[in-house]
């Protein structure tokens, strides 16, 4: 297993980074929305550079401009599967306390930024009818 953290930034405007750990680095996504909101499924994200294993526990003042600013606190960190890497479409599975269950990122065509834009679908269970 490897493991993720989703950080929490507070800046100008409030988002959150999703950070993989894939390839002995951080892969990470900005999210510009709560990722957190039951009724929502799909978030859009946007591919920011790689950062190094220590990032999995800091908290504190981000300086770096153009890419973060502000207070970032630990929303969720835990354990997850990698079930594929593709170029385009990575399937995981989250085990943290607040991100449990299945996700993908999957590569999309949007934006100001294409080659950039991504977006993050938690696969739902779907519930049988009785």
């Amino acid at each position: 297993m490897s493991k993720f953290v989703v950080h929490e930034n507070n800046s100008d405007r409030k988002y959150w980074i999703l950070r993989l750990e894939i390839g002995g680095v951080l892969k990470s996504w900005v999210l510009p929305k709560n990722p957190l909101l039951e009724e929502v499924i799909e978030r859009i994200a946007n591919k920011v550079p790689d950062r190094s294993l220590e990032y999995l526990h800091y908290e504190g003042e981000l300086f770096e401009e153009n890419y973060g600013l502000g207070e970032a606190k630990i929303m969720d960190s835990g354990d997850f599967d990698l079930i594929s890497n593709g170029k385009e479409k990575i399937d995981f599975e989250l085990f943290g306390s607040k991100f449990k269950g299945k996700y993908c990122l999957k590569k999309i065509d949007y934006g100001i930024n294409p080659e950039k834009s991504w977006l993050l679908i938690e696969e739902k269970e779907k519930k049988e009818k009785d």
